[in-house]
C-alpha cells in the first residue's frame, strides 16, 4: 500500500519502509514502526500523512485479510537504523588510532 496505493503527496517525499508491527495481547491496536529515509521533516510528515491514511488502511487490511475488524492503527518512527549507524561510528573512533 505504501509503494502506490496511497495517493497523499506527503508520502513521495521520503522512501518509508515498515519494519515492524507489534500487536497489542488483545489485538485491537497495532504499533507500526515505519523507516523514513529521509530529513527529520520528512520523516515527520510521513508519519502524520500515514496516520491521516489509517482508516484507509485498516479498511483495506480487513477486506485483503478477511477479517471482520482490524486493529487501530498506531504509526512510529523507528529510529533503530540511525542508532546503528551511530553506534559503528563510535565504534570506530574507538579503534582508530589518534
Amino acid at each position: 500500500m505504501l509503494a502506490g496505493e496511497l495517493k497523499d503527496p506527503r508520502l513521495a517525499a521520503a522512501f518509508a519502509t515498515v519494519t515492524e508491527v507489534r500487536m497489542s495481547p488483545d489485538m485491537k491496536q497495532a504499533r507500526v514502526y515505519v523507516s523514513v529515509i529521509g530529513s527529520e521533516a520528512e520523516q515527520k510528515t510521513t508519519i502524520k500523512a500515514l496516520t491521516a491514511a489509517a482508516g484507509f488502511i485498516r479498511h483495506e487490511l480487513s477486506e485483503r485479510l478477511q477479517i471482520r475488524r482490524a486493529p487501530e492503527l498506531v504509526f512510529v518512527l523507528d529510529r533503530s537504523e540511525e542508532y546503528g549507524r551511530r553506534i559503528d561510528e563510535l565504534l570506530r573512533r574507538t579503534k582508530s588510532p589518534g
